[in-house]
């Protein structure tokens, strides 16, 4: 092996048969940050490098982020980078880790991300500002853009979808949304390797923004809904009618389906 091609020892990464590689590059992002190689405040190095150094999908490497992002450890600043906190990060041992530490199954995810973001749209539909709004479309336009690159394709969604739940003006339902969608990340970039996906996401995605132009709460849940529940459909564990074609009325429900699930 040349030595340009070598591992930096300090980014090697523990893997285990069956682990999530996104698990085990966030918990060496934590173990640096636990060592005093990242300080509070200093800014990592971009996603790209820290893929590079550890050999490994930039998707991966968010997906790690992400997930620490959700539990404090790291903080994103748009169009700058991703940087250590200055607080100490809440510990694991008490029970509050949350995702980062146990897996649920994808529809689990799902169904509650549907949950929040329907929710976010309409909120965002009467909160939002023109410049929120106005920033939202810019990164349909650059989704729309993005063709079929799949890295570029999977950045542009998670800033529309973000900055819709932003919009809304709930920093509970963005932290829990945070959460949540960390896990989903994975499951995204692949999604977006499927014939079609691309083109109907962005035009899912302009109905959307058309319900927060008009100030229509009723009309930007129903959109999201729409969206999501497509992709929602699509999950090897679900089966049946699919959602976004149930009759259930202006205000009702959809049907969800009643698959087996355990608590």
């Amino acid at each position: 092996m040349d030595q340009e091609d070598e591992i930096d020892p300090r980014y090697e990464l523990r893997l285990g048969a069956g682990r999530p590689l996104p698990d085990a590059i966030a918990e060496k992002l934590r173990s640096l940050v636990d060592s005093g190689m990242f300080k509070p405040g200093a800014k990592l190095p971009n996603e790209s490098e820290l893929a590079r150094n550890m050999r490994v999908a930039r998707s991966s490497v968010r997906t790690a982020l992400q997930r620490l992002e959700a539990h404090g450890v790291v903080e994103v600043k748009r169009g700058v980078g991703w940087y250590v906190r200055r607080r100490a990060p809440v510990a694991e041992s008490d029970g509050s880790a949350g995702l980062l530490v146990k897996r649920y199954p994808v529809a689990d995810l799902f169904e509650v991300r549907i949950g929040l973001e329907a929710l976010a749209a309409s909120l965002a539909a009467v909160r939002a500002t023109d410049g929120e709004i106005d920033e939202i479309a810019k990164y349909n336009a650059e989704h729309l853009d993005a063709a079929d690159a799949p890295e570029e394709l999977l950045r542009t969604d998670i800033a529309f979808h973000e900055a819709i739940v932003r919009a809304s003006g709930n920093a509970l339902l963005f932290e829990n949304y945070q959460q949540v969608v960390g896990e989903l990340t994975e499951w995204r970039f692949r999604s977006y390797r499927e014939p079609g996906v691309p083109l109907r996401s962005g035009r899912e995605h302009t109905k959307v923004v058309r319900f927060l132009r008009n100030h229509d709460p009723s009309g930007a849940r129903a959109a999201m809904n729409g969206h999501l529940h497509r992709l929602y459909d699509g999950l090897p564990e679900i089966s049946g009618e699919p959602l976004d074609s149930t009759d259930s009325g202006a205000d009702g429900e959809p049907e969800w389906p009643n698959r087996s699930v355990g608590l």
